[in-house]
């Protein structure tokens, strides 16, 4: 049976499964990681870092879904 743990995501608490990458963490959640900017603790967290981030417990996501239009 696989562990799980919370994170705080945009203010509410998420249970996920523990050990995921960031990538990861945003499929379960079900959002696209094309449309979206992350603060990770504190910090805006570059594209290029996702794929190194792990989430562990504790951490606290800010999640912006990013709209076009005109």
């Amino acid at each position: 049976m696989k562990e799980t743990m919370t994170v705080k995501v945009n203010g509410e608490l998420k249970t996920c499964s523990s050990g995921l990458k960031l990538p990861q963490f945003l499929q379960e959640q079900g959002l696209n990681s094309r449309l979206i900017a992350i603060e990770y603790n504190g910090e805006i967290l570059h594209h290029q870092f996702w794929e190194t981030t792990e989430i562990q417990p504790g951490d606290i996501l800010e999640i912006v879904t990013i709209v076009g239009g005109g």
